[in-house]
């Protein structure tokens, strides 16, 4: 696989990219408040290493209730969530090099390899932010195209850059390289390490993806989601009118659960009693700050 620019190439084609972001502060239209179609814009996630067997069951069921796009989970778990799934259009997301994102590239194409054989349709993939933090561009961009290549379309890829552990030109320089090898999203985080999403990361993603064009589809745009810390209808919707168009959280009952009764509290005489309704007590999962 080409690197195909070198590294001193890279620099001058991203700062050219930085000269040309305009960061918008418009709000973006996004689905109405407790709609089926807000609920398609989650990846219902359960990323924890101690989770059994039975969560992931629970989870999949949440999916089927709630109607989310995805379930987002570990290579080992995707043959199980297809399975669960089966008969609905509910989709399996796999994250791969998770969540550091330095395991070596042989490492990312056996998940990626094995996530695919057993039927995932999305990938999100987290960048060697610290090759990008040195300037390693070349090798940032060998990787994703490599693995862009052995996860073709309509296989949907998701780059999680972490941007709690870059600035603005280095997040800027992964939304460039990510478009350059044809990715599909830019995320914000594993909501493992540090910060996870922020209305103004969420806006500068999506300024980066209206800048760019992905590698070989002509006029195609990525998109952005954004996850870590959304847990409640108020986030969801703060990231969506930022730009991001999936939101990545293991709270999705709930946010969908607040969506609806916030539009049933519209459509009520207001009391004077009214109290905020209380988090649901599902006794089969705990929610998390991913």
């Amino acid at each position: 696989m080409t690197t195909r620019y070198t590294n001193d190439e890279w620099a001058r084609i991203i700062a050219e990219v930085e000269e040309d972001i305009v960061v918008s502060q418009e709000t973006h239209p996004i689905p109405d408040i407790g709609s089926p179609a807000l609920a398609k814009t989650i990846d219902h996630t359960l990323l924890k290493l101690d989770a059994k067997a039975v969560q992931f069951d629970d989870l999949c069921a949440e999916a089927r209730v709630d109607g989310f796009a995805t379930v987002c989970v570990r290579p080992y778990v995707v043959a199980k969530c297809v399975s669960d799934l089966r008969g609905t259009d509910i989709k399996v997301a796999c994250v791969i090099g998770f969540h550091e994102g330095t395991y070596d590239l042989y490492h990312k194409m056996q998940e990626t390899k094995q996530a695919l054989a057993a039927g995932a349709a999305e990938l999100d993939i987290v960048l060697n932010y610290p090759e990008l933090k040195v300037g390693d561009y070349s090798s940032v961009y060998n990787e994703l195209a490599t693995l862009r290549q052995q996860a073709a379309h309509p296989v949907l890829l998701k780059l999680i850059i972490e941007t709690s552990q870059l600035d603005r030109s280095q997040i800027i320089a992964a939304c460039a390289m990510a478009a350059a090898a044809n990715f599909d999203f830019v995320k914000t985080s594993t909501g493992f390490n540090g910060q996870g999403a922020t209305v103004e990361n969420v806006r500068l993603m999506a300024a980066c993806c209206k800048r760019l064009v992905t590698g070989s589809s002509h006029g195609r745009r990525m998109q952005v989601k954004a996850s870590g810390g959304i847990k409640t209808i108020e986030d969801a919707t703060a990231m969506l009118e930022a730009g991001a168009t999936r939101l990545g959280t293991s709270s999705g009952v709930w946010i969908v659960k607040e969506g609806k009764q916030s539009v049933e509290r519209s459509l009520s005489p207001p009391s004077v009693h009214e109290r905020r309704p209380s988090r649901p007590g599902l006794s089969t999962r705990l929610y998390t700050s991913y």
